[in-house]
C-alpha cells in the first residue's frame, strides 16, 4: 500500500520531532517534509507536493490559518489539517472556514492522528465529536443571526412597500406596478428607492435578490 506522504508545519523543532516518530512508527506514513513557518511551508509543497500537511496555528508570521487558506488556493490536492493546543471556537470555526481538511488537538491520540491523516487522504474531511459539535453550533448560531437579519428587514418596509417589492420580484416594470396598484410610476420609484436605501442594496436586481434570498415578502 502506497504511504500517506505527510508534510509537518510547527515552529517548535520538538514537537515536529516527536510528531515525526508518531507518524513513522507505521508503515502506512512517509514524513517527507518540515518547515518552521509558514513561508518556508509553501516554498516546500510547491516541489514535495505532499497528500497531507499537519500545521499548527500560533506560529511567527504568517499564522497556520492563513497558510491554510493559501495551500487550498495553490492547489486542490494538498489537505491541510490544523494539529493545535487551542480548543477554542473562533480558531475551530475560522480554520474550517480558511478551508481546512481537520482539526486536531495536541493532545490527539496516535489512533486518532493516523485515522484523521486516512479520512483526509481520501477526500473526507475529519473533526473529533467535540470539534463538530463546536462547528455545527456556530454554523446554527449563523442561520439564527441571518434569520433575525431577516424578520428586522421585514419590518423595516411598510405594507405598501411589499406590495411594490412583490410585484418587482414578479417582474413588472414600474409602469406595470403603478397601474397595477393604482400608483403613479413617480410613486413606485419613489418606494423602490426607499427599500433600497433601507436595505442597504445598490439596484433594483440586489432588492429583487434579497427577497428572494431572506423571503421579505
Amino acid at each position: 500500500m502506497k504511504k500517506i506522504q505527510v508534510v509537518l508545519v510547527d515552529d517548535h523543532t520538538i514537537v515536529r520531532n516527536g510528531l515525526r516518530s508518531i507518524l513513522e512508527s507505521t508503515d502506512e506514513i512517509e514524513v517527507i517534509g518540515e518547515a518552521a513557518n509558514g513561508e518556508e511551508a509553501l516554498e516546500k509543497i510547491a516541489y514535495l507536493k505532499p497528500q497531507v500537511m499537519l500545521i499548527d496555528i500560533s506560529m511567527p508570521g504568517m499564522s497556520g490559518i492563513e497558510l491554510v487558506g493559501k495551500v487550498v488556493k495553490q492547489s486542490t490536492a494538498i489537505r491541510p489539517v490544523i494539529l493545535s493546543m487551542h480548543n477554542d471556537d473562533a480558531y475551530i470555526l475560522k480554520s474550517v472556514e480558511a478551508g481546512a481538511y481537520g482539526y486536531l488537538l495536541k493532545d490527539a491520540t496516535r489512533d486518532e492522528i493516523l485515522a484523521a491523516l486516512h479520512s483526509v487522504k481520501n477526500g473526507e474531511k475529519y473533526f473529533n465529536p467535540s470539534v463538530a459539535a463546536v462547528i455545527v453550533n456556530g454554523y446554527l448560531s449563523q442561520v439564527q443571526k441571518v434569520e433575525k437579519a431577516s424578520e428586522s428587514r421585514k419590518t423595516l418596509l411598510s405594507k405598501k412597500e411589499k406590495e411594490v417589492l412583490k410585484l418587482l420580484v414578479e417582474g413588472m416594470s414600474s409602469r406595470q406596478i403603478a397601474d397595477t396598484l393604482d400608483l403613479s410610476v413617480r410613486t413606485v420609484d419613489n418606494h423602490r428607492a426607499n427599500m433600497m436605501r433601507r436595505l442597504q442594496v445598490h439596484n433594483a436586481a440586489e432588492l429583487v435578490k434579497l427577497a428572494l434570498e431572506e423571503k421579505l415578502l
